[in-house]
């Protein structure tokens, strides 16, 4: 019986890290898309109905939270100049899975022409639509 019991919790532990896996490929597809400004690879893992919204901090001018359409999103990747060279650095992935629902909780630290700008976290939010995830929801904080 505790033959049994060691292979189902060796089993539901890799889909677990294999469905992790999924959600982290998804959201690394999205950042490719970005860094080839390509809004049709980034569309392709995300939403429709996709919502984005921004927290930028500071201290002196206080903390504001910010909306954008997923068209305005993709029409402002599209138009980034070809000679600005941009990295956003994702430090960590925190992936939590609930049936077809997942979040992702990703610190980054984002770079202009190897300058470091800002830095914060991007949230996600990912819907698993038949056999794969999508983004929903997106937002982040932003700090000098």
């Amino acid at each position: 019986m505790k033959f049994y019991i060691l292979i189902f919790c060796i089993l539901f532990g890799l889909s677990s890290n294999a469905q992790k896996q999924e959600v982290q490929n998804c959201i690394e597809s999205f950042f490719e898309g970005f860094h080839q400004r390509d809004s049709v690879k980034i569309k392709l893992v995300c939403s429709d109905k996709m919502i984005l919204q921004s927290i930028s901090e500071n201290i002196a001018k206080g903390n504001k939270l910010s909306n954008e359409s997923a068209k305005e999103f993709y029409k402002s990747i599209a138009s980034i100049p070809s000679n600005m060279k941009f990295q956003e650095k994702i430090l960590s992935y925190n992936i939590q899975i609930d049936g077809t629902m997942a979040h992702v909780w990703a610190p980054y630290e984002f770079y202009i022409n190897d300058k470091f700008s800002h830095s914060g976290v991007n949230t996600f939010t990912l819907f698993k639509e038949k056999d794969s995830w999508k983004i929903i929801y997106l937002i982040d904080t932003r700090r000098k």
